[in-house]
Protein backbone atom coordinates (compact mmCIF):
# COMPACT_ATOMS: atom_id res chain seq x y z
CA UNK A 1 0.00 0.00 0.00
CA UNK A 2 1.50 3.29 -1.09
CA UNK A 3 2.30 5.85 1.58
CA UNK A 4 1.72 9.40 0.48
CA UNK A 5 3.87 12.45 0.97
CA UNK A 6 3.56 14.06 4.38
CA UNK A 7 1.49 17.21 4.63
CA UNK A 8 -0.04 16.64 1.20
CA UNK A 9 -3.66 17.09 0.24
CA UNK A 10 -4.73 13.40 0.45
CA UNK A 11 -5.16 13.38 4.28
CA UNK A 12 -7.73 16.19 3.94
CA UNK A 13 -9.36 14.52 0.94
CA UNK A 14 -9.59 11.37 3.03
CA UNK A 15 -11.15 13.29 5.92
CA UNK A 16 -13.75 14.81 3.58
CA UNK A 17 -14.55 11.37 2.14
CA UNK A 18 -14.74 9.94 5.66
CA UNK A 19 -17.58 12.37 6.40
CA UNK A 20 -19.77 10.62 3.81
CA UNK A 21 -18.79 7.16 5.01
CA UNK A 22 -19.62 8.16 8.59
CA UNK A 23 -23.06 9.37 7.50
CA UNK A 24 -23.60 5.99 5.83
CA UNK A 25 -22.25 4.19 8.91
CA UNK A 26 -24.89 5.94 11.00
CA UNK A 27 -27.62 3.84 9.43
CA UNK A 28 -27.98 2.03 12.76
CA UNK A 29 -29.52 5.23 14.17
CA UNK A 30 -32.44 4.93 11.75
CA UNK A 31 -33.95 2.09 13.80
CA UNK A 32 -36.57 4.37 15.45
CA UNK A 33 -37.79 5.36 11.95
CA UNK A 34 -38.71 1.86 10.82
CA UNK A 35 -39.24 0.11 14.18
CA UNK A 36 -42.98 1.06 14.28
CA UNK A 37 -43.37 -0.71 10.91
CA UNK A 38 -41.65 -3.81 12.29
CA UNK A 39 -44.08 -3.80 15.20
CA UNK A 40 -47.26 -3.18 13.17
CA UNK A 41 -46.53 -5.16 9.98
CA UNK A 42 -44.93 -8.14 11.69
CA UNK A 43 -47.00 -8.05 14.89
CA UNK A 44 -44.17 -7.83 17.43
CA UNK A 45 -44.70 -7.05 21.12
CA UNK A 46 -42.70 -4.21 22.70
CA UNK A 47 -40.28 -6.65 24.31
CA UNK A 48 -39.73 -8.42 20.97
CA UNK A 49 -39.11 -5.03 19.41
CA UNK A 50 -36.60 -4.04 22.09
CA UNK A 51 -34.76 -7.35 21.60
CA UNK A 52 -34.61 -6.51 17.88
CA UNK A 53 -33.22 -3.14 18.98
CA UNK A 54 -30.51 -4.97 20.89
CA UNK A 55 -29.57 -6.72 17.63
CA UNK A 56 -29.23 -3.23 16.14
CA UNK A 57 -26.76 -2.25 18.87
CA UNK A 58 -24.85 -5.54 18.80
CA UNK A 59 -24.26 -5.28 15.07
CA UNK A 60 -23.21 -1.64 15.25
CA UNK A 61 -20.71 -2.05 18.06
CA UNK A 62 -19.19 -5.52 17.76
CA UNK A 63 -16.11 -4.50 15.80
CA UNK A 64 -13.46 -6.94 16.97
CA UNK A 65 -13.03 -8.43 13.48
CA UNK A 66 -12.68 -5.07 11.68
CA UNK A 67 -10.36 -3.98 14.49
CA UNK A 68 -8.07 -6.92 13.70
CA UNK A 69 -8.49 -6.54 9.94
CA UNK A 70 -7.51 -2.85 9.90
CA UNK A 71 -3.92 -3.84 10.80
CA UNK A 72 -3.78 -6.43 8.03
CA UNK A 73 -5.68 -4.93 5.07
CA UNK A 74 -5.94 -1.49 3.44
CA UNK A 75 -9.03 0.61 4.24
CA UNK A 76 -10.76 -0.10 0.93
CA UNK A 77 -10.94 -3.82 1.74
CA UNK A 78 -12.59 -3.06 5.09
CA UNK A 79 -15.08 -0.74 3.37
CA UNK A 80 -15.84 -3.32 0.68
CA UNK A 81 -16.71 -5.93 3.27
CA UNK A 82 -18.86 -3.42 5.14
CA UNK A 83 -20.93 -2.48 2.10
CA UNK A 84 -21.60 -6.17 1.37
CA UNK A 85 -22.92 -6.65 4.91
CA UNK A 86 -25.14 -3.59 4.54
CA UNK A 87 -26.57 -4.74 1.22
CA UNK A 88 -27.54 -8.21 2.40
CA UNK A 89 -28.71 -7.23 5.90
CA UNK A 90 -30.94 -4.31 4.98
CA UNK A 91 -32.08 -6.23 1.90
CA UNK A 92 -33.59 -8.96 4.07
CA UNK A 93 -35.31 -6.39 6.30
CA UNK A 94 -36.75 -4.67 3.23
CA UNK A 95 -38.12 -7.98 1.95
CA UNK A 96 -39.92 -8.49 5.27
CA UNK A 97 -41.30 -4.98 5.83
CA UNK A 98 -42.41 -4.55 2.20
CA UNK A 99 -44.00 -8.02 2.48
CA UNK A 100 -42.21 -9.11 -0.67
CA UNK A 101 -41.40 -12.26 1.29
CA UNK A 102 -43.98 -13.31 3.88
CA UNK A 103 -43.52 -14.99 7.26
CA UNK A 104 -39.78 -14.65 7.72
CA UNK A 105 -38.84 -16.16 11.12
CA UNK A 106 -38.07 -13.79 13.98
CA UNK A 107 -34.52 -15.10 14.34
CA UNK A 108 -33.81 -14.46 10.64
CA UNK A 109 -34.83 -10.81 11.04
CA UNK A 110 -32.75 -10.55 14.22
CA UNK A 111 -29.66 -11.88 12.44
CA UNK A 112 -30.35 -9.70 9.39
CA UNK A 113 -30.32 -6.58 11.56
CA UNK A 114 -27.07 -7.70 13.23
CA UNK A 115 -25.50 -8.15 9.79
CA UNK A 116 -26.88 -4.85 8.46
CA UNK A 117 -25.69 -2.72 11.35
CA UNK A 118 -22.38 -4.56 11.66
CA UNK A 119 -21.52 -2.83 8.39
CA UNK A 120 -21.32 0.35 10.49
CA UNK A 121 -18.53 -1.20 12.56
CA UNK A 122 -16.50 -2.05 9.45
CA UNK A 123 -17.02 1.32 7.80
CA UNK A 124 -16.49 3.32 10.99
CA UNK A 125 -13.32 1.41 11.90
CA UNK A 126 -11.82 1.91 8.43
CA UNK A 127 -12.24 5.69 8.41
CA UNK A 128 -11.61 6.36 12.11
CA UNK A 129 -8.40 4.34 12.43
CA UNK A 130 -7.05 5.70 9.13
CA UNK A 131 -7.73 9.34 10.00
CA UNK A 132 -6.52 9.05 13.61
CA UNK A 133 -3.21 7.76 12.23
CA UNK A 134 -3.12 10.46 9.55
CA UNK A 135 -3.57 13.19 12.21
CA UNK A 136 -1.88 11.70 15.32
CA UNK A 137 -1.39 15.06 17.08
CA UNK A 138 -5.08 15.99 16.77
CA UNK A 139 -6.72 12.78 17.94
CA UNK A 140 -9.44 14.40 20.02
CA UNK A 141 -10.34 16.84 17.26
CA UNK A 142 -10.49 14.16 14.55
CA UNK A 143 -12.48 11.77 16.75
CA UNK A 144 -14.91 14.57 17.61
CA UNK A 145 -15.43 15.53 13.97
CA UNK A 146 -15.93 11.99 12.66
CA UNK A 147 -18.07 10.83 15.57
CA UNK A 148 -19.98 14.10 15.28
CA UNK A 149 -20.94 13.36 11.71
CA UNK A 150 -22.04 9.84 12.56
CA UNK A 151 -24.17 11.42 15.27
CA UNK A 152 -25.70 13.71 12.64
CA UNK A 153 -26.53 10.77 10.41
CA UNK A 154 -29.86 10.16 12.17
CA UNK A 155 -30.96 13.70 11.27
CA UNK A 156 -29.73 13.25 7.69
CA UNK A 157 -31.71 10.05 7.26
CA UNK A 158 -34.71 11.60 9.01
CA UNK A 159 -34.61 14.46 6.49
CA UNK A 160 -34.54 12.02 3.59
CA UNK A 161 -37.21 9.86 5.24
CA UNK A 162 -39.62 12.78 5.72
CA UNK A 163 -38.96 14.87 2.60
CA UNK A 164 -38.09 12.36 -0.11
CA UNK A 165 -39.46 8.99 1.02
CA UNK A 166 -42.76 10.31 2.43
CA UNK A 167 -42.34 8.53 5.79
CA UNK A 168 -42.28 5.11 4.15
CA UNK A 169 -40.37 2.53 6.20
CA UNK A 170 -40.07 0.08 3.31
CA UNK A 171 -38.68 2.81 1.01
CA UNK A 172 -36.19 3.78 3.71
CA UNK A 173 -34.93 0.20 4.00
CA UNK A 174 -34.61 -0.01 0.20
CA UNK A 175 -32.69 3.29 0.25
CA UNK A 176 -30.30 1.87 2.87
CA UNK A 177 -29.93 -1.36 0.89
CA UNK A 178 -28.78 0.45 -2.25
CA UNK A 179 -27.54 3.84 -1.07
CA UNK A 180 -24.92 2.76 1.46
CA UNK A 181 -23.00 0.51 -0.98
CA UNK A 182 -23.01 3.31 -3.58
CA UNK A 183 -21.53 5.81 -1.10
CA UNK A 184 -18.81 3.39 0.00
CA UNK A 185 -17.85 2.48 -3.56
CA UNK A 186 -17.57 6.16 -4.44
CA UNK A 187 -15.44 7.08 -1.42
CA UNK A 188 -13.20 4.06 -0.80
CA UNK A 189 -10.46 5.26 -3.21
CA UNK A 190 -9.89 8.47 -1.25
CA UNK A 191 -9.57 6.92 2.22
CA UNK A 192 -5.96 5.84 2.49
CA UNK A 193 -3.04 5.88 4.89
CA UNK A 194 -0.76 8.92 4.65
CA UNK A 195 2.45 9.91 6.37
CA UNK A 196 1.43 12.50 8.95
CA UNK A 197 2.70 16.05 8.64
CA UNK A 198 5.78 16.77 10.75
CA UNK A 199 3.93 19.04 13.17
CA UNK A 200 0.95 21.25 13.80
CA UNK A 201 0.70 24.69 12.25
CA UNK A 202 -1.80 27.50 12.04
CA UNK A 203 -3.25 26.32 8.71
CA UNK A 204 -4.08 22.88 10.11
CA UNK A 205 -5.79 24.53 13.07
CA UNK A 206 -7.82 26.73 10.71
CA UNK A 207 -8.76 23.73 8.56
CA UNK A 208 -10.10 21.88 11.59
CA UNK A 209 -12.03 24.97 12.69
CA UNK A 210 -13.58 25.21 9.22
CA UNK A 211 -14.61 21.54 9.29
CA UNK A 212 -16.12 21.92 12.75
CA UNK A 213 -17.98 25.08 11.70
CA UNK A 214 -19.30 23.35 8.57
CA UNK A 215 -20.58 20.41 10.61
CA UNK A 216 -22.23 22.76 13.10
CA UNK A 217 -23.92 24.67 10.25
CA UNK A 218 -25.19 21.38 8.84
CA UNK A 219 -26.55 20.36 12.25
CA UNK A 220 -28.44 23.64 12.68
CA UNK A 221 -29.77 23.38 9.13
CA UNK A 222 -31.04 19.83 9.66
CA UNK A 223 -32.80 20.70 12.90
CA UNK A 224 -34.40 23.80 11.34
CA UNK A 225 -35.65 22.06 8.21
CA UNK A 226 -37.04 19.13 10.21
CA UNK A 227 -39.04 21.52 12.39
CA UNK A 228 -40.25 23.44 9.30
CA UNK A 229 -41.37 20.19 7.70
CA UNK A 230 -43.52 19.40 10.74
CA UNK A 231 -44.95 22.92 11.10
CA UNK A 232 -45.49 23.84 7.46
CA UNK A 233 -46.89 21.93 4.52
CA UNK A 234 -43.99 21.80 2.06
CA UNK A 235 -44.53 20.62 -1.49
CA UNK A 236 -42.22 18.08 -3.09
CA UNK A 237 -40.20 20.68 -5.05
CA UNK A 238 -39.27 22.64 -1.93
CA UNK A 239 -38.49 19.40 -0.09
CA UNK A 240 -36.10 18.30 -2.84
CA UNK A 241 -34.39 21.72 -2.80
CA UNK A 242 -33.89 21.48 0.96
CA UNK A 243 -32.37 18.02 0.61
CA UNK A 244 -30.11 19.34 -2.18
CA UNK A 245 -28.79 22.08 0.12
CA UNK A 246 -28.11 19.40 2.72
CA UNK A 247 -26.00 17.46 0.21
CA UNK A 248 -23.99 20.63 -0.60
CA UNK A 249 -23.31 21.18 3.09
CA UNK A 250 -22.12 17.59 3.38
CA UNK A 251 -19.61 18.31 0.63
CA UNK A 252 -18.21 21.43 2.37
CA UNK A 253 -15.10 19.69 3.88
CA UNK A 254 -13.87 19.24 0.30
CA UNK A 255 -13.25 23.01 0.28
CA UNK A 256 -10.03 22.38 2.26
CA UNK A 257 -8.16 20.24 -0.32
CA UNK A 258 -9.62 22.44 -3.07
CA UNK A 259 -8.16 25.53 -1.36
CA UNK A 260 -4.82 23.71 -0.90
CA UNK A 261 -4.80 22.93 -4.62
CA UNK A 262 -5.56 26.48 -5.76
CA UNK A 263 -3.41 28.20 -3.11
CA UNK A 264 -0.59 25.78 -2.25
CA UNK A 265 1.32 26.59 0.94
CA UNK A 266 5.01 27.37 0.60
CA UNK A 267 5.64 27.42 4.33
CA UNK A 268 8.54 25.22 5.45
CA UNK A 269 9.79 24.58 8.91
CA UNK A 270 13.22 26.07 9.67
CA UNK A 271 16.25 23.90 10.19
CA UNK A 272 17.79 20.99 8.34
CA UNK A 273 15.88 17.81 7.97
CA UNK A 274 18.99 15.69 8.23
CA UNK A 275 20.93 17.80 10.73
CA UNK A 276 21.83 17.10 14.27
CA UNK A 277 19.88 18.41 17.24
CA UNK A 278 22.25 21.41 17.33
CA UNK A 279 20.87 22.58 13.99
CA UNK A 280 17.29 22.64 15.24
CA UNK A 281 15.43 25.54 16.77
CA UNK A 282 14.26 25.35 20.38
CA UNK A 283 10.68 24.83 19.16
CA UNK A 284 11.73 21.88 17.01
CA UNK A 285 13.63 20.29 19.90
CA UNK A 286 10.48 20.61 22.01
CA UNK A 287 8.47 19.05 19.20
CA UNK A 288 10.89 16.13 18.83
CA UNK A 289 10.67 15.47 22.58
CA UNK A 290 6.89 15.42 22.35
CA UNK A 291 6.93 13.12 19.34
CA UNK A 292 9.16 10.70 21.24
CA UNK A 293 6.31 10.39 23.73
CA UNK A 294 3.54 10.14 21.15
CA UNK A 295 5.42 7.84 18.76
CA UNK A 296 4.92 4.07 19.21
CA UNK A 297 7.69 2.51 21.25
CA UNK A 298 8.59 -1.12 21.09
CA UNK A 299 10.76 -2.73 23.71
CA UNK A 300 11.58 -5.42 21.13
CA UNK A 301 13.94 -2.90 19.52
CA UNK A 302 16.27 -3.05 22.53
CA UNK A 303 17.07 -6.67 21.75
CA UNK A 304 17.12 -6.37 18.00
CA UNK A 305 20.78 -5.63 17.31
CA UNK A 306 21.93 -8.30 19.75
CA UNK A 307 19.72 -10.96 18.16
CA UNK A 308 20.73 -10.25 14.59
CA UNK A 309 23.37 -12.37 12.88
CA UNK A 310 23.40 -15.46 15.05
CA UNK A 311 21.27 -17.62 17.27
CA UNK A 312 21.61 -16.93 20.99
CA UNK A 313 20.96 -19.52 23.68
CA UNK A 314 18.71 -18.66 26.61
CA UNK A 315 21.67 -18.90 29.02
CA UNK A 316 23.75 -16.50 26.95
CA UNK A 317 20.80 -14.12 26.75
CA UNK A 318 20.30 -14.17 30.53
CA UNK A 319 24.03 -13.55 31.07
CA UNK A 320 23.94 -10.68 28.59
CA UNK A 321 20.98 -9.14 30.35
CA UNK A 322 22.69 -9.46 33.71
CA UNK A 323 25.89 -7.84 32.45
CA UNK A 324 23.94 -4.98 30.86
CA UNK A 325 24.86 -5.87 27.27
CA UNK A 326 21.17 -5.84 26.35
CA UNK A 327 18.09 -4.46 28.02
CA UNK A 328 15.51 -6.86 29.31
CA UNK A 329 12.25 -6.71 27.43
CA UNK A 330 9.75 -4.70 29.45
CA UNK A 331 6.02 -4.30 29.30
CA UNK A 332 4.70 -1.13 27.64
CA UNK A 333 3.87 1.87 29.78
CA UNK A 334 0.85 4.15 29.52
CA UNK A 335 1.09 6.15 26.31
CA UNK A 336 3.07 3.49 24.47
CA UNK A 337 1.74 0.90 22.03
CA UNK A 338 -0.03 -1.96 23.81
CA UNK A 339 -1.05 -5.20 22.23
CA UNK A 340 -4.66 -6.10 22.97
CA UNK A 341 -3.67 -8.90 25.36
CA UNK A 342 -1.42 -6.45 27.22
CA UNK A 343 -4.08 -3.74 27.44
CA UNK A 344 -6.88 -6.02 28.61
CA UNK A 345 -5.12 -6.87 31.88
CA UNK A 346 -4.74 -3.23 32.92
CA UNK A 347 -7.02 -1.63 35.51
CA UNK A 348 -7.24 1.56 33.41
CA UNK A 349 -8.64 -0.47 30.53
CA UNK A 350 -11.52 -1.86 32.58
CA UNK A 351 -12.24 1.41 34.37
CA UNK A 352 -12.63 3.08 30.98
CA UNK A 353 -14.70 0.17 29.68
CA UNK A 354 -17.17 0.16 32.57
CA UNK A 355 -17.43 3.95 32.70
CA UNK A 356 -18.26 3.91 29.00
CA UNK A 357 -20.61 0.94 29.45
CA UNK A 358 -22.71 2.73 32.07
CA UNK A 359 -22.72 5.98 30.07
CA UNK A 360 -23.72 4.70 26.65
CA UNK A 361 -25.78 1.75 27.89
CA UNK A 362 -28.19 4.04 29.69
CA UNK A 363 -28.28 6.55 26.82
CA UNK A 364 -28.92 3.99 24.11
CA UNK A 365 -31.85 2.62 26.13
CA UNK A 366 -33.64 5.93 25.70
CA UNK A 367 -32.61 6.18 22.03
CA UNK A 368 -33.97 2.71 21.21
CA UNK A 369 -37.28 3.46 22.92
CA UNK A 370 -37.54 7.15 22.00
CA UNK A 371 -40.58 6.70 19.75
CA UNK A 372 -42.45 4.74 22.41
CA UNK A 373 -41.39 7.20 25.15
CA UNK A 374 -42.77 10.08 23.08
CA UNK A 375 -46.07 8.35 22.43
CA UNK A 376 -46.42 7.34 26.09
CA UNK A 377 -45.96 10.96 27.12
CA UNK A 378 -48.40 12.32 24.53
CA UNK A 379 -46.16 13.12 21.53
CA UNK A 380 -47.55 11.29 18.50
CA UNK A 381 -45.06 12.59 15.91
CA UNK A 382 -41.62 11.74 17.27
CA UNK A 383 -39.53 12.89 14.27
CA UNK A 384 -38.75 16.24 15.94
CA UNK A 385 -37.79 14.37 19.11
CA UNK A 386 -35.42 12.13 17.14
CA UNK A 387 -33.92 15.09 15.26
CA UNK A 388 -33.40 16.96 18.52
CA UNK A 389 -31.61 13.97 20.05
CA UNK A 390 -29.49 13.61 16.90
CA UNK A 391 -28.56 17.31 16.89
CA UNK A 392 -27.57 17.31 20.55
CA UNK A 393 -25.79 13.96 20.17
CA UNK A 394 -23.72 15.64 17.45
CA UNK A 395 -22.99 18.64 19.69
CA UNK A 396 -21.82 16.30 22.44
CA UNK A 397 -19.49 14.37 20.15
CA UNK A 398 -18.03 17.43 18.45
CA UNK A 399 -17.87 19.42 21.68
CA UNK A 400 -16.15 16.59 23.53
CA UNK A 401 -13.36 16.65 20.96
CA UNK A 402 -12.97 20.44 21.00
CA UNK A 403 -13.29 21.01 24.76
CA UNK A 404 -11.25 18.01 25.89
CA UNK A 405 -8.51 18.86 23.35
CA UNK A 406 -8.29 22.40 24.70
CA UNK A 407 -8.11 21.45 28.36
CA UNK A 408 -5.82 18.49 27.85
CA UNK A 409 -3.31 20.79 26.15
CA UNK A 410 -3.68 23.85 28.36
CA UNK A 411 -4.33 22.24 31.78
CA UNK A 412 -3.41 18.55 31.18
CA UNK A 413 -6.89 17.61 32.43
CA UNK A 414 -7.71 14.03 31.30
CA UNK A 415 -10.57 13.73 28.85
CA UNK A 416 -12.41 11.37 31.19
CA UNK A 417 -13.12 14.36 33.46
CA UNK A 418 -15.80 15.36 30.93
CA UNK A 419 -17.21 11.85 30.93
CA UNK A 420 -17.66 12.20 34.70
CA UNK A 421 -19.36 15.60 34.41
CA UNK A 422 -21.82 14.46 31.73
CA UNK A 423 -22.73 11.29 33.62
CA UNK A 424 -23.63 13.45 36.61
CA UNK A 425 -25.86 15.49 34.28
CA UNK A 426 -27.41 12.24 33.02
CA UNK A 427 -28.63 11.53 36.56
CA UNK A 428 -30.58 14.80 36.44
CA UNK A 429 -31.84 13.98 32.95
CA UNK A 430 -33.28 10.59 33.92
CA UNK A 431 -34.96 12.11 36.96
CA UNK A 432 -36.55 14.68 34.62
CA UNK A 433 -37.87 11.86 32.42
CA UNK A 434 -39.20 10.01 35.45
CA UNK A 435 -40.98 13.10 36.75
CA UNK A 436 -42.91 13.48 33.45
CA UNK A 437 -43.40 17.16 34.24
CA UNK A 438 -45.02 19.23 31.54
CA UNK A 439 -42.47 20.73 29.14
CA UNK A 440 -39.50 18.63 30.33
CA UNK A 441 -39.54 15.96 27.59
CA UNK A 442 -37.73 18.01 24.95
CA UNK A 443 -35.30 19.55 27.47
CA UNK A 444 -34.43 16.12 28.87
CA UNK A 445 -33.97 14.68 25.38
CA UNK A 446 -31.66 17.55 24.37
CA UNK A 447 -29.55 17.24 27.52
CA UNK A 448 -29.33 13.45 27.22
CA UNK A 449 -28.28 13.73 23.56
CA UNK A 450 -25.35 15.98 24.50
CA UNK A 451 -24.25 13.76 27.39
CA UNK A 452 -24.61 10.61 25.28
CA UNK A 453 -22.45 12.09 22.52
CA UNK A 454 -19.68 13.08 24.94
CA UNK A 455 -19.14 9.42 25.91
CA UNK A 456 -18.04 8.62 22.33
CA UNK A 457 -15.97 11.77 21.90
CA UNK A 458 -14.02 11.01 25.10
CA UNK A 459 -13.57 7.23 24.96
CA UNK A 460 -11.96 7.08 21.50
CA UNK A 461 -9.01 9.50 21.94
CA UNK A 462 -8.51 8.37 25.54
CA UNK A 463 -8.05 4.74 24.51
CA UNK A 464 -5.51 5.80 21.86
CA UNK A 465 -3.58 7.98 24.32
CA UNK A 466 -3.41 5.32 27.02
CA UNK A 467 -2.76 2.28 24.80
CA UNK A 468 -1.30 3.68 21.56
CA UNK A 469 -2.37 3.77 17.91
CA UNK A 470 -0.76 0.58 16.63
CA UNK A 471 -3.55 -1.70 17.88
CA UNK A 472 -6.09 1.07 18.34
CA UNK A 473 -8.63 -0.57 16.00
CA UNK A 474 -9.23 -3.66 18.10
CA UNK A 475 -8.88 -1.83 21.45
CA UNK A 476 -11.48 0.83 20.77
CA UNK A 477 -13.83 -1.68 19.14
CA UNK A 478 -13.65 -3.81 22.26
CA UNK A 479 -14.49 -0.70 24.28
CA UNK A 480 -17.56 -0.21 22.08
CA UNK A 481 -18.97 -3.55 23.22
CA UNK A 482 -20.27 -1.59 26.19
CA UNK A 483 -22.97 -0.16 23.93
CA UNK A 484 -24.74 -3.41 22.88
CA UNK A 485 -24.25 -5.03 26.27
CA UNK A 486 -25.81 -1.99 27.90
CA UNK A 487 -28.65 -2.10 25.39
CA UNK A 488 -29.26 -5.79 26.11
CA UNK A 489 -29.31 -5.30 29.86
CA UNK A 490 -31.08 -1.95 30.21
CA UNK A 491 -33.20 -1.78 27.06
CA UNK A 492 -33.97 -5.38 26.10
CA UNK A 493 -34.44 -6.83 29.56
CA UNK A 494 -35.42 -3.85 31.72
CA UNK A 495 -37.25 -1.28 29.55
CA UNK A 496 -39.09 -3.82 27.39
CA UNK A 497 -40.28 -5.79 30.43
CA UNK A 498 -41.46 -2.69 32.30
CA UNK A 499 -43.31 -1.38 29.21
CA UNK A 500 -45.08 -4.67 28.43
CA UNK A 501 -46.04 -5.14 32.09
CA UNK A 502 -47.64 -1.71 32.22
CA UNK A 503 -49.31 -2.24 28.82
CA UNK A 504 -50.79 -5.48 30.18
CA UNK A 505 -52.29 -3.55 33.07
CA UNK A 506 -53.90 -1.20 30.55
CA UNK A 507 -55.15 -4.23 28.57
CA UNK A 508 -53.64 -3.12 25.28
CA UNK A 509 -50.57 -3.52 23.10
CA UNK A 510 -49.56 0.13 23.58
CA UNK A 511 -48.74 1.75 26.90
CA UNK A 512 -49.74 5.33 27.69
CA UNK A 513 -48.69 7.47 30.63
CA UNK A 514 -45.53 8.16 32.67
CA UNK A 515 -45.52 4.75 34.37
CA UNK A 516 -44.54 3.04 31.10
CA UNK A 517 -40.84 3.90 31.64
CA UNK A 518 -40.67 5.49 35.12
CA UNK A 519 -39.00 2.53 36.83
CA UNK A 520 -36.56 2.27 33.92
CA UNK A 521 -35.53 5.91 34.27
CA UNK A 522 -34.97 5.59 38.02
CA UNK A 523 -32.70 2.56 37.49
CA UNK A 524 -30.78 4.42 34.75
CA UNK A 525 -30.22 7.34 37.12
CA UNK A 526 -28.50 4.96 39.55
CA UNK A 527 -26.48 3.43 36.71
CA UNK A 528 -25.23 6.89 35.67
CA UNK A 529 -24.21 7.68 39.25
CA UNK A 530 -22.01 4.58 39.35
CA UNK A 531 -20.55 5.45 35.94
CA UNK A 532 -19.65 8.95 37.19
CA UNK A 533 -17.89 7.41 40.20
CA UNK A 534 -15.77 5.14 37.97
CA UNK A 535 -14.94 8.05 35.64
CA UNK A 536 -13.73 10.06 38.65
CA UNK A 537 -11.43 7.23 39.77
CA UNK A 538 -10.00 6.83 36.25
CA UNK A 539 -9.43 10.59 35.91
CA UNK A 540 -7.40 10.66 39.13
CA UNK A 541 -5.37 7.61 38.08
CA UNK A 542 -4.38 8.82 34.62
CA UNK A 543 -3.70 12.50 35.37
CA UNK A 544 0.09 11.83 35.57
CA UNK A 545 -0.01 10.27 32.09
CA UNK A 546 -1.46 13.44 30.58
CA UNK A 547 1.07 15.57 32.41
CA UNK A 548 3.80 13.46 30.84
CA UNK A 549 2.33 13.47 27.34
CA UNK A 550 1.18 17.06 27.07
CA UNK A 551 3.26 19.05 29.56
CA UNK A 552 6.41 18.21 27.55
CA UNK A 553 5.61 20.91 25.03
CA UNK A 554 3.02 19.66 22.56
CA UNK A 555 0.34 22.11 23.67
CA UNK A 556 2.87 24.96 23.83
CA UNK A 557 4.02 24.13 20.33
CA UNK A 558 0.43 24.13 19.08
CA UNK A 559 -0.21 27.50 20.73
CA UNK A 560 2.99 28.95 19.30
CA UNK A 561 2.05 27.86 15.80
CA UNK A 562 -1.23 29.72 16.08
CA UNK A 563 0.52 33.09 16.41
Amino acid sequence: MAVLKEGSRPPWVGLAAAVWVQIAAGSAYTFPLYSPALKSVLGFSQQQLTIIGVANDIGENVGILPGIACNKFPPWVILLFGLCLSFFGYGVLWLAVSQTVLSLPYWVLWLALVVATNSSAWMGTAVLVTNMRNFPLSRGTVAGILKGYIGLSAAVFTEIFAMVLNDSASDLLLFLTLGIPIICLAMMYFIRACTPASGEDSSEHIHFLFTQAASLLLAIYLLTTTILKNILSLNSSISYILVGVMVILLMSPLAIPLKMTIFPSRHKRPGKLDGSSNDLTEEEVSFSQTMSLLTPISSEADLGSFREGEDISEVDMLLAVGEGAVKKKRKPRRGEDFKFREAIIKADFWLLWFAYFFGVGSGVTVLNNLAQIGVALGVNDTTILLSLFSFCNFLGRLGAGVVSEHFVRSKTIPRTFWMMITQILMIITFLLYASALSGTLYAATALLGICFGVQFGVMIPTSSELFGLKHFGIIFNFMQLGNPLGALLFSGLLAGYVYDTEAGKQQGSHCLGPNCFRLTFLVLAGVSAFGAFLSMILTIRIRPVYQMLYAAGSFRLAQASDH
